[in-house]
This record gives structure tokens, C-alpha cells and sequence, in this order.
């Protein structure tokens, strides 16, 4: 594996995989939580099947966190490598003539969004495994019989601050998509010919899951 990072090729095939495994589980999560709009009690339980199945929690949990944080290590691994390469050819070439705005911040949209994850684990993860594994309550209950899953969303999206914040995270999450989603098939070796349906394909997705997110929070903070 360190021979196969230790070259631009395989350090950037590495980070498609990553990206490709991410976008795939924005898909899921989008999925899920969209249910918490038309029906609390479907949110609350699928949420509750998420939050206590063995393989999820201790298979596709631990691979979801590696994932993220090895995408936006290699990320910034990267960013660093690619200033070192580039550095003489920035004061014969004019670099933004030749790559758009987002290309060439990739790595600052990145900071903002790995701001958000934490914030995000503040908000729902760091909570979740407290009350899980600490407190040992596997039941996923209120004291009033109810599953508390549905209530401890929109209570988050009670305040404004938190829901600007989260609108803020999904447009540089907007940003981001718009490059990296065509960025990591190009890395994978997909042929100019199907460039053009690529871009579409990303411009579509990056669009929806950050739009979609940003309907959630103001849903919820709106009609609680």
C-alpha cells in the first residue's frame, strides 16, 4: 500500500476511491434523513436499525470514518505535492487561466467542509456514542416510549446560527462536488469521449445532495 501512495498516480487514484466511497455514502445519508420530512415515525426507525445493527456500527462505521479522514489527508498530501511540482511553472504560466476557480481551492472548500464533519460529529455522532456505548441505553427511547432519533434532529435545528452554519458547509460542499466529482473519474482513466455526459452527471449531483441537505435543515427549522 506505501508503494502503491508513494506515486502521483496511485496517491490520485487512491483519492478517487475515497471520493467515489463518500459520494456514495452523501446518497445514503441524504436518503435517510429526507424521510425525517414526510414521516418521523419511518426516520425513527430506520434511524434506530442504523443506529444499533451490529454490521453497521462495527463494520461500515469504522470504514466510513477511515475513509473520510484518509480523503482529506490525502487530500491535503496532494494539495502539498502539487505546489512543490508546480512551483516553477507558476512564474512562466498564469495558473488561473488554465483551471477554474474551484480547481484551484479545492483544498480550502475542503477545510470548510472538515469543519463541518466535526461539527457534525459534535451535533449527532459524539451524542449517539455516548448515549450508546457510555450510557449503555441501546434502546434508542425517550421517556416517553418514543424514539428520540427524530425529536434530537429538530431540536438541532432549532437554532439559526446552527442551521446558517450547515447552509454555509453545503455550499462549499456544492463547490467541492462541482470539481472533484468529474476530478475523480478523470483519475480513473474515463475516456474525453464521456467527459461531457461526466460533467453533467456531477453538475446534477452536486447541485441535489447539497441543495437537498440545505431543504432538511431549513424544514425542520422552520416547522418545529
Amino acid at each position: 500500500m506505501s508503494g502503491f501512495l508513494s506515486s502521483s498516480i496511485g496517491r490520485k487514484v487512491a483519492m478517487a476511491l475515497s471520493a467515489f466511497f463518500l459520494m456514495f455514502f452523501l446518497l445514503l445519508h441524504i436518503a435517510i434523513n429526507f424521510l425525517s420530512v414526510f414521516s418521523s415515525d419511518l426516520f425513527n426507525q430506520v434511524s434506530h436499525f442504523m443506529g444499533t445493527n451490529p454490521l453497521i456500527q462495527f463494520g461500515m462505521q469504522p470504514i466510513l470514518i477511515f475513509g473520510v479522514v484518509f480523503h482529506f489527508v490525502m487530500g491535503f498530501v496532494l494539495e502539498i505535492k502539487n505546489k512543490k511540482a508546480q512551483g516553477a511553472k507558476y512564474a512562466k504560466n498564469n495558473g488561473a487561466a488554465n483551471s477554474t476557480w474551484m480547481s484551484r481551492n479545492m483544498v480550502y472548500s475542503g477545510i470548510v467542509i472538515l469543519a463541518f464533519v466535526l461539527l457534525h460529529f459534535i451535533d449527532f455522532w459524539f451524542p449517539e456514542i455516548n448515549v450508546k456505548f457510555i450510557q449503555g441505553d441501546m434502546s434508542g427511547l425517550l421517556p416517553n416510549g418514543e424514539f428520540r432519533y427524530y425529536e434530537e434532529l429538530t431540536h438541532k435545528f432549532e437554532s439559526p446560527i446552527r442551521v446558517a452554519a450547515y447552509i454555509i458547509a453545503f455550499v462549499f460542499l456544492f463547490l467541492h462536488l462541482l470539481h472533484g466529482f468529474t476530478s475523480a473519474f478523470q483519475s480513473m482513466g474515463v475516456n474525453a469521449s464521456r467527459r461531457k455526459t461526466l460533467q453533467n452527471i456531477g453538475k446534477a449531483y452536486s447541485i441535489i445532495i447539497p441543495l437537498g441537505f440545505i431543504f432538511i435543515a431549513l424544514y425542520h427549522h422552520l416547522n418545529h
